[in-house]
């Protein structure tokens, strides 16, 4: 019995402790030395570690693969996700370009262009808006009102050209300005806060 116990620690030893047979391979020789020396030994051990150091890589490269595997980690969302916060910062960046007030707000005849009013580009507001009856102002250039316009023409016909026509009369230069309440003939480069009657301002650009 005792003799079967012992065998079957030696298959265990040669199956399962591969170190010892290394050891042993290497430190007992016939004539008490090794053939390599300590030499060998060395190198044995370098071997052993750089293996346990692979294993440890691929234990690790395992690891972050389970991790992009895990059903609740979707790559292609997380990347959806990036793309859209970039195209929606871009399109952000795009409208505040874009909204820009006049400072000060300019009316004009039509030898001024239009456009983005400031000090030093003067030019004519073309996004004008009544704050009083909420309409956008129209402009037509080489025109001006006709002296018989009143409020109930503004009233039944804005914003229709072809019905606003029939009260502008020709004239090279000027610009008929109009909303639903309020009307202007404007020839020569006029800040709008100098009329305290009108309710215009800039709708931003």
């Amino acid at each position: 019995m005792a003799k079967d116990l012992d065998e079957l620690l030696d298959e265990v030893e040669t199956k399962f402790c591969r170190l010892e047979p290394l050891r042993l391979d290497l430190e007992e020789r016939p004539g008490g030395g090794t053939r390599g020396g300590g030499r060998n030994q060395a190198q044995a051990e370098e071997d052993l570690r750089s293996t346990e150091t692979f294993k440890k890589e691929d234990d690790l490269d395992s690891l972050i693969n389970e991790i992009f595997e895990e059903p609740n980690f979707d790559k292609k969302s997380f990347q959806k996700f990036k793309s859209k916060s970039s195209s929606n910062t871009s399109v952000r960046a795009s409208i505040q370009g874009l909204s820009k007030s006049c400072s000060p707000v300019y009316l004009s005849g039509s030898a001024i262009p239009c456009g983005i009013g400031t000090n030093t580009s003067q030019r004519a507001c073309d996004r004008l808006r009544c704050v009083a009856c909420d309409f956008r102002v129209v402009s037509y250039s080489d025109y001006v009102w006709d002296e018989s316009c009143d409020y109930l023409f503004f009233r039944n016909n804005m914003p229709e050209f072809h019905k606003l026509k029939a009260k502008l009369v020709k004239k090279k230069g000027a610009r008929a300005y109009a909303c639903q309440c309020s009307w202007r003939s404007i020839e020569e480069l006029t800040e709008l806060q100098t009329d305290h009657e009108l309710r215009w301002v800039c709708g931003k650009h």
